[in-house]
């Protein structure tokens, strides 16, 4: 069983409402001719319901088969397709060049460096010539930057709370150029806020093949 089989039925990890920056990347996907789009560790399906929703033709990948049972249900009761399979990022059970667009949120920083980019080398093949990519990744400026046991450089494994054991990776601007370098990199913004008192930054990647 996978750790997220154990979070993702937790409120706050299954959350229905879809991010900004996807809205904002969905609106920039309709402009083509209904595009074939893969939502990486989709969990529970907030996104790949919200492309559904819009006409996209969705396919979603999730290493939780707690996370795609969820999925799936939230989908049927909204009368919405998805193609959903079970499997890990950086292993995708997917032909070469096969998707318009890849969304990846909240979950590739939860691995060390290398898988971080074998899961890149992977959304590159499995995108077509001028596929875009959007994915986010936690900033260094996170109030959790350093949480945790350090188990390489900028790489964390919580110690207690609901992720207890689970990885967190951290980037910046110039390591993310660097994980990009074989990507067309259209834009990196900082996405900041603060919740509680504590600031939560991100970095949202969106680059094309």
């Amino acid at each position: 069983m996978s750790k997220w089989d154990q979070i993702l039925p937790e409120k706050v990890y299954s959350t229905e409402e879809p991010d900004e920056f996807v809205v904002d990347f969905v609106g920039f996907l309709r402009k083509r001719n209904r595009p074939i789009v893969l939502d990486l560790a989709c969990g529970a399906g907030r996104h790949a319901i919200y492309m559904a929703e819009q006409g996209l033709e969705v396919n979603g990948a999730d290493i939780s088969a707690t996370g795609l049972k969820m999925a799936k249900e939230r989908l049927r009761k909204r009368g919405l397709e998805a193609a959903l399979v079970k499997s890990a990022m950086n292993y995708l059970p997917y032909l070469d060049s096969c998707f318009d667009a890849v969304i990846c949120t909240r979950a590739i920083y939860h691995q060390k460096l290398a898988a971080i980019q074998k899961t890149l080398l992977e959304t590159r093949r499995v995108l077509r010539k001028n596929g875009t990519v959007l994915i986010d990744f936690l900033s260094r400026r996170t109030y959790s930057f350093g949480k945790g046991d350090e188990i390489e450089e900028n790489t964390f494994v919580e110690t207690e709370g609901h992720e207890k054991g689970v990885i967190h990776h951290f980037a910046d601007k110039k390591e993310l150029r660097r994980l990009f370098n074989d990507f067309k990199v259209l834009s990196i913004e900082l996405h900041e806020k603060e919740v509680e008192g504590k600031l939560r930054s991100r970095l949202i990647v969106q680059a094309m093949k």
